[in-house]
């Protein structure tokens, strides 16, 4: 008897049903039959059904001589069903790798609960996905199992039989089966889980439900959308059968009128001439099954309204004037914001005619995110070794917590931001200040740029349209004429640098200040930090930071992390961070974390953590792709390894200066198994990988000696061109260590080996 039925009804889905069935077939949980019902398709999903059986004995093809809707196809899949578990997918629809080994797992975990709900992220034709809005309701945390009676809020999950698994024996005993017509998961779905003694969440994203840009069955305008009705009058009467469920009858009258007004509101699916009689329904079933006590939120009052009174003249006369008083309100604060910008400008134009503050310098990151990265170093070495410096820091008020006490936060768009523009000396940015900045004469502006370049920036993107994404060229030129100095930290940055920014500030080659931090900080800092993101004491903490990808919109997850960590073993903690770009996750909710996983204590997501340089000095090691902390991360000399499976794709939209898989500065890795094995065979520390990243370090930390910010102030603010500090010789410099290297190598060696026979490639070592 397998672990899992999986149950697929397929009718006009040919173009979506090979990849629907192959997302089950290459599960790397097996235990599982799955059960095809070709609904009498009219078109090649029952010959497609028919290619998969020939192939794979755990398919099994069943052909329906009529064609009966997606409810009682699975009612004929569900008879053929041995499984433990019956699993539901829509043949457009697709599991996400691993899902039935998460299932299965959660399942075991919980006690074989009756249902278990899991996650899902719809993903669009135009390559987005987004996960679950409601995905908090998943949560692990508390006793499980547990009773709908217990966590109502299950309810607030979108009503689909294909975002759960469902006992067999528990359905079979109860006698569900699935209505005609539909809507038919309206009548399944609330009945089961009221039925449920035990119910079970993993907060991953099983499923990826895709929504088509046409073809969808309740995105087609049919007479059948009437069937609503139908499948309500079934919820009401299971409630009728059953008086000990009386208490859900509020929440359930809400949820139909809530359901029957957005049928009515979506102008695609009624057909014309039809609309009144639906409203006249919809009033009809409001007071058949109106409940007193039932509260109506506020805001969909004007929605209960249109099916209470049954009249759309009325709802839309009081859409009408609500939708006036919104535009009212919106054109009093355009004007308010007119007149605002009006005095702005106005303030910026009066404050250029005063003289500039010599002793004032103003520094922004990243488009007004918080303290860090060069500017941050550099706004530190301001105040150090310029006495009487006064600085301020630009950044939108959710970052204004990581600008240091002593600085001044400054609100983009503020009054007091644009007197910093207009009479500081010193404005320093790693991006570009504000378009509408104008630069007077005797104000110094330094850019010093995010790190060393490995992918192409500036003009060598004008033939990379999917990397420069309307770059304003002429405005880039523009800007970085304004620049009177621009930082390097190494040959290979100054000669790009040079030619993507042609322009006459000064270059100079000093060093990333953003690294000075690795030679100033102790083992006792280093502790601090690991203790303050949770890493246990004695394990090995893998910052795993991939880079933004120009030829995806979302972002991409090209790893299963709770994988690797079961394949690492207890010993190793991974440290997630995603580009900022995204502003979500790489685990939970991101745009396009399509696995979702359940949160392992030793899987921590630091996204948000405000310093990235903070993150290296606490981890162990570094995983990373083509982004430039790998040349920061050289410079602390701890290991790096790459993990390069999509390098063709990459440099092909962005391109790359050098081949990176020619020069890397540690191990590469070009699969999610190969990578295990260079973490499970030693390669990551080990003397060939060591000899890789001396010289990587070599060519790209020729001044990273921790003294690189001082040597800017002193050149720019103090005018000083001789006896600037001495470059420290990379062979003479001494980082902190990591926490790992003070760990004898047997114990870190601890980790599973490859299964034999299990395929893992040979690690590419250069």
């Amino acid at each position: 008897m397998p672990r899992f039925s999986v149950v697929v009804p397929a009718y006009q889905v040919q173009a979506y049903l090979h990849e629907c069935l192959a997302s089950v077939l290459e599960q790397s949980f097996t235990d599982f039959e799955l059960i095809v019902v070709d609904d009498c398709s009219p078109d090649a999903c029952g010959a497609i059904v028919d290619e998969f059986a020939a192939r794979e004995p755990r398919v099994r093809a069943v052909h329906l001589k009529e064609n009966v809707g997606l409810g009682r196809a699975r009612n004929t899949g569900m008879r053929y069903a041995t499984g433990d578990y019956l699993v539901f997918l829509d043949g457009d629809d697709t599991l996400t790798p691993h899902a039935l080994r998460e299932i299965a797992d959660r399942v075991k975990e919980t006690g074989d609960p009756d249902v278990l709900v899991y996650d899902y992220a719809r993903t669009f034709w135009s390559g987005e996905t987004v996960r679950n809005v409601q995905a908090g309701q998943l949560n692990e945390e508390g006793p499980a199992p547990f009773r709908l009676d217990d966590r109502p809020g299950l309810l607030n999950v979108l009503m689909v039989v294909w975002n759960k698994a469902y006992r067999r024996e528990f359905i079979e005993r109860e006698q569900f089966t699935f209505p005609p017509g539909y809507y038919e998961d309206t009548p399944w779905t609330y009945p089961v889980l009221m039925a449920a003694e035990t119910i079970a969440t993993l907060d991953r994203v099983c499923v990826h439900y895709r929504q088509r840009r046409l073809g969808n069955i309740l995105g087609t305008t049919s007479g059948k959308h009437f069937d609503i009705f139908d499948q309500y009058d079934r919820v009401f009467a299971h409630l009728d059968a059953h008086p000990e469920l009386a208490h859900w009858r509020p929440v359930l009258f809400q949820r139909m009128v809530d359901h029957l007004s957005a049928v009515f509101l979506k102008r695609d699916r009624l057909p014309p001439g039809s609309r009144a009689a639906f409203l006249r329904k919809a009033r009809a079933h409001h007071a058949r099954y109106r409940v007193r006590e039932a509260g109506v939120p506020s805001h969909n009052r004007l929605r209960h309204a249109l099916v209470r009174l049954g009249s759309h003249r009325t709802y839309r006369a009081l859409w009408t004037a609500t939708q006036l008083k919104r535009r009212v309100a919106r054109l009093t604060g355009t004007l308010a914001r007119g007149v605002l910008a009006a005095a702005l400008r106005l303030h910026y134009g009066v404050q250029r005619r005063l003289p500039v503050r010599t002793d004032h310098a103003v520094f922004a990151g990243y488009g007004g995110r918080g303290h860090g990265c060069n500017p941050g170093a550099l706004e530190a070495a301001f105040r150090a070794h310029a006495p009487g410096m006064r600085t301020a820091w630009i950044a939108e008020r959710e970052f204004h917590h990581t600008i240091p006490t002593a600085t001044r936060k400054l609100t983009p768009g503020s009054a007091a931001y644009w007197t910093a523009l207009a009479r500081s000396k010193y404005l320093v940015d790693n991006v570009g200040f504000d378009r509408r900045l104008v630069k007077r004469p005797g104000q110094i502006m330094i850019q010093t740029q995010r790190g060393t370049p490995l992918k192409h920036m500036g003009l060598d993107l004008q033939d990379r349209p999917a990397a420069a994404r309307g770059t304003d060229f002429a405005e880039l030129l523009r800007d970085a004429d304004q620049w009177d100095y621009c930082l390097s930290g190494n040959r290979h940055s100054t000669l790009v640098w040079e030619r993507v920014f042609p322009a006459g500030y000064t270059m100079l080659e000093y060093g990333q200040p953003r690294n000075d931090v690795f030679h100033k900080a102790t083992p006792t800092d280093v502790a601090r930090l690991r203790e303050t993101l949770g890493i246990p004491e004695g394990a090995v903490a893998v910052l795993y930071a991939p880079t933004h990808r120009d030829y995806r919109r979302a972002q991409r997850t090209a790893l299963d992390l709770e994988r690797v960590l079961r394949r690492l073993g207890p010993r190793f903690v991974l440290l997630t961070r995603a580009h900022h770009a995204y502003r979500a996750p790489l685990t939970g909710s991101g745009s396009d974390s399509s696995s979702g996983s359940r949160r392992s204590s030793r899987l921590i997501d630091v996204s948000d953590h405000p310093s990235v340089e903070s993150l290296c000095l606490a981890s162990d090691a570094l995983v990373t792709d083509y982004s430039s902390l790998m040349f920061d991360y050289a410079g602390l000399d701890r290991p790096i390894v790459i993990h390069a499976d999509d390098q063709e794709a990459y440099e092909a939209a962005r391109g790359t200066y050098f081949d990176l898989c020619a020069f890397p500065p540690g191990a590469i890795a070009r699969s999610e198994d190969e990578l295990i094995d260079i973490f499970a065979s030693g390669h990551w520390r080990g003397s060939r990988s060591t000899q890789l990243r001396a010289a990587f370090r070599e060519r790209f930390c020729p001044y990273d000696d921790g003294r690189a910010a001082e040597r800017v102030v002193r050149r720019v603010v103090l005018g000083e061109t001789a006896g600037l500090p001495a470059v420290v010789p990379p062979d003479e410099r001494r980082p902190v260590p990591s926490a790992a290297s003070r760990t004898p190598a047997a114990a870190l060696a601890m980790v599973p080996a490859p299964t034999p026979g299990a395929g893992v490639p040979v690690v590419d070592m250069p």
